[in-house]
């Protein structure tokens, strides 16, 4: 439906075949994802921090991802760790001194020049909070505000926090503040997805993404032998009752990206096959009611 942009966690698994892709190598994926989905997510440039450097996306894989997409198509990209990990790398209480640097993400940018035009929202995903890390959600709120700041403020940012008990009203008056979208997460012990949705509706939150991961990796990893073309676990009950609450976020005029992980049911596409039927659904209710 116009308005809720679902996708899948990254793309590149050789089990789609039949589901997604035709018989085809893995440098062709991409352009036959497209034709299925108008939108996907890049979290292969998080883990980018290392002891003395960091990395930053190669400019020939860039440009693949660009030719194998159309102008319409559009990436949530997760941002790279380097930015967003308190301590440094493999470190227990070294301060990571790229932590909320500006002039990372201004680097980062630049390596990603062709695809600008496609982010549907860049990402910045934070570990969970402890004391030692961050002594309070205000502290935290008031670092990533300064940093926000300092950003180009024509491009669409959203937070990922790990701490639930942070994510409330005042929290998401708070990114309304700064114009940055929430990343909702279903999975990581994160409190219930519905409920948190139904506050977004008092918002005027005009963008947001959902991030369908799942809560047990190792565990379903096993099921699966990591073949992800069948359905091992059930999210059936959390799907309808998120569906409804997608629609009317939708029908309000706001912007929604939904990310399925494998890790959620077993298979992503037979995830968002489950939940375009459920907002299908809600489509033919509201023309009956």
């Amino acid at each position: 439906m116009e308005g809720v942009h679902i996708g899948t966690c990254s793309w590149k698994y050789p089990s789609w075949e039949g589901l997604v892709y035709t018989k085809a190598s893995e440098d062709e994926y991409l352009a036959q994802y497209q034709r299925t989905y108008r939108t996907v997510e890049i979290d292969q440039w998080f883990w980018s921090l290392g002891k003395s450097s960091y990395g930053l996306p190669d400019s020939s894989v860039v440009a693949s991802y660009d030719k194998a997409t159309d102008s319409s198509f559009r990436f949530t990209i997760k941002c790279p760790n380097t930015m967003t990990q308190v301590f440094a790398y493999r470190s227990n209480d070294e301060r990571n001194r790229w932590f909320l640097d500006a002039e990372v993400f201004y680097q980062f940018l630049e390596s990603l020049s062709p695809l600008l035009p496609k982010v549907g929202l860049f990402m910045f995903q934070f570990e969970y909070f402890n004391k030692q890390k961050m002594e309070t959600k205000e502290l935290f709120f008031e670092q990533f505000s300064r940093f926000i700041s300092l950003l180009p403020d024509s491009l669409p940012y959203g937070l990922e926090i790990r701490n639930p008990a942070w994510i409330d009203a005042s929290y998401l008056k708070t990114l309304e503040m700064v114009h940055v979208s929430p990343v909702l997460l279903s999975g990581y012990w994160m409190d219930d997805l519905a409920k948190t949705l139904a506050m977004v509706s008092e918002t005027s939150i005009t963008r947001l993404c959902v991030r369908l991961h799942g809560d047990d990796r190792s565990g379903i990893e096993t099921k699966t032998g990591s073949r992800w073309d069948a359905l091992v676990q059930s999210k059936q009950s959390e799907l309808e009752t998120i569906a409804p609450l997608l629609f009317k976020l939708a029908k309000e005029g706001r912007t929604i990206f939904v990310n399925v992980n494998n890790h959620y049911e077993g298979s992503a596409p037979l995830t968002i096959e489950k939940l375009v039927a459920l907002l299908t659904e809600e489509g033919r209710k509201t023309i009956y009611e």
